[in-house]
């Protein structure tokens, strides 16, 4: 990997990531809608989230956007450090970059309603933030060989801390329960009106920010790996080994899941090790087809989205998309059957979102955390 080179197959596969929050999703459901049946299909049911313990592939897209926050940070410290910046400048970027993102989370969570006696403290962006601040601050103050046992100290901890110590309040109810587990506990017992199911659970916790932080620390890991110079491994090779370690994360976790299913809400260590291998294995072919083979004649769609990945995202909290599209395309979407007319209409609400990324990406306007 030539210093300073932007990884292409990183910004598309961010927008690969996005584009399933940014309407795709409902327009894979409006397809299946149009067939007998089709909302209950098996491709329906996977653009929505697991009730609690399962994987759809809608309850990847948040992790394998840390996952590839996390890759980028190696590239960035190590642009820094090119730079001449001090041991206390990189500690102000990692520090700001995280509590701004908690910053907007709290803006996304209706912030400015300003009803702060119930306002949600954390969010998907305080994930982000939180967790990648950590696995930054590990990185740049352990070798890979303390991470990694840092990593498996951590998901191990986690495993035994909730199978072992189910919540005081829930007494009977089973320690991996949406009622009995500690994680929720802890969230009731601390942020009570402040989460997301207001007294008993929030999917983004206080608890569960611990194998969040593996997570990022992953996509570390990798970055770390793709930063290693061609003429040492080349990217083939790269792309092979990382598809080699997918597998191996995916048989530990899958089998590690008889024991601790795989849960997104409660972030399980065997979550974090399937989704890390479906994230790593993702990112080894974009990274093959693009970056090694030097196939990229396809990306723009999706890197148009993926560098502006936070912009869109709490645009479409902020700005009446829907709006806009009903505006245009609600009288077309009233002459036709009501499943054709919901196509039309999402498909409608994907492109205006695109196009207005499309319009920031012309002028260069890129907002960065």
């Amino acid at each position: 990997m030539e210093p300073g080179k932007r990884l292409l197959s990183l910004d598309t596969l961010r927008g690969f990531d996005m584009i399933f929050i940014m309407g795709f999703a409902s327009i894979v459901t409006a397809i299946c809608a149009l067939f007998p049946n089709g909302d209950s299909c098996w491709l329906a049911t996977q653009m929505s989230h697991a009730s609690w313990d399962g994987l759809r592939h809608h309850d990847t897209i948040f992790p394998l956007f840390l996952f590839i926050a996390g890759i980028s940070y190696p590239f960035s410290y190590a642009k820094q450090i090119g730079k001449g910046a001090t041991r206390g400048q990189v500690y102000a970027k990692i520090f700001r970059r995280g509590i701004i993102l908690f910053l907007l989370g709290l803006v996304y969570n209706g912030f400015f309603k300003l009803e702060l006696s119930t306002l949600r403290i954390f969010s998907v962006l305080a994930r982000i933030g939180f967790a990648w601040m950590f696995a930054a601050l590990l990185f740049i103050n352990f070798k890979p060989k303390a991470r990694a046992v840092i990593a498996a100290v951590l998901l191990v901890g986690y495993w035994l801390l909730l199978k072992f110590v189910p919540a005081p309040d829930a007494p009977g109810a089973a320690p991996l329960s949406l009622e009995g587990n500690l994680v929720g506990y802890v969230d009731r017992v601390l942020f009570p009106n402040h989460i997301y199911q207001k007294g008993l659970f929030d999917p983004e916790g206080l608890l569960s920010l611990i194998p969040a932080i593996v997570t990022a620390m992953l996509g570390m890991f990798t970055g770390e790996f793709v930063r290693i110079p061609e003429e040492k491994v080349s990217g083939s090779k790269k792309s092979l080994y990382m598809a080699l370690a997918a597998v191996a994360m995916l048989v530990i976790g899958l089998v590690w899941s008889l024991d601790f299913p795989i849960n997104k809400k409660l972030w399980s260590s065997t979550f974090v090790l399937v989704v890390g291998a479906y994230s790593l294995g993702l990112f080894a072919l974009f990274y093959y087809i693009i970056d090694v083979r030097g196939w990229k004649g396809w990306t723009k769609f999706f890197e148009v989205v993926g560098l502006n990945s936070i912009t869109i995202y709490m645009a479409q909290r902020i700005i009446s998309f829907s709006g806009i599209n009903r505006f245009f395309l609600g009288g077309l979407a009233g002459l036709c059957p009501e499943p054709v007319g919901n196509l039309i209409l999402n498909i409608g609400y994907f492109m205006i979102s695109w196009l207005f990324l499309w319009f920031l990406y012309k002028k260069k306007v890129f907002l960065k955390v």
